[in-house]
């Protein structure tokens, strides 16, 4: 999924993405150091969706200076049936083999300090949750999974790592001082990927952020 050469952007991805329709009705210049997941997650979309708008399937091989499409609304009203369906199959097979289905990762807490800016779902407000600490302490993974993205190419993010740990949740951890894990790793919960860093007004902080299909939720209840 890693790139060679460097191309612009016709529209760069920022924290706030999911708001710019006109981001998501044009095309996306495939840069240096891009994935999949790291595309989607600047514009705040289901990679899934992003995929099959681009006809692309896993593991979803992008290259320098391709061109995405960005508009994934009739992606997305597919995926959600294919999400409906596989649910009432699981739900049968629940019923007929009497096992509870695990779907929930196991959660731990990323860093042990304070949270300095708690989660808010308005336009504008914190997708995820901040979190201070000690310069250059221990990041640990909050479930285990596999890495999807580590660089610094998301605008609004820092030096970030992206885990993928089903198809429907991925974390995020950025502002890092320094990153451990590379994309392809295998990681388990608790262990350390990164050290925390700076945001960009210099506080020492790690954001972390969750997201279940595409959409951001509250950390707190799932790494309390």
């Amino acid at each position: 999924m890693g790139l060679t050469s460097c191309m612009n952007t016709v529209y760069a991805p920022v924290i706030e993405g999911w708001s710019q329709p006109q981001a998501r009705s044009s095309g996306y210049r495939v840069r240096t150091g891009d994935t999949l997941y790291s595309i989607a997650w600047g514009f705040g979309l289901d990679y899934r969706a992003l995929a099959a708008a681009n006809h692309l399937t896993p593991p979803y091989s992008i290259y320098s200076g391709q061109i995405l499409r960005m508009d994934v609304s009739a992606s997305r009203h597919s995926l959600r049936g294919t999400r409906l369906a596989a649910i009432s199959a699981q739900s049968s097979s629940k019923n007929r083999a009497g096992i509870r289905i695990k779907t929930v990762p196991h959660w731990v807490r990323p860093a042990q300090g304070p949270i300095m800016t708690p989660f808010s779902p308005s336009l504008g407000g914190n997708k995820g949750i901040d979190i201070t600490g000690r310069y250059g302490e221990p990041i640990l993974a909050a479930a285990s999974g596999i890495v999807v993205y580590s660089g610094d190419g998301v605008r609004g993010y820092g030096n970030l790592i992206i885990i993928k740990h089903s198809d429907s949740y991925l974390s995020a951890y950025a502002f890092n001082k320094r990153n451990e894990v590379k994309e392809g790793f295998q990681v388990r919960a608790g262990q350390p990927i990164a050290e925390m860093g700076r945001d960009e007004t210099g506080r020492v902080l790690l954001h972390f952020e969750i997201r279940y299909n595409g959409n951001p939720i509250n950390p707190i209840k799932y790494v309390s």
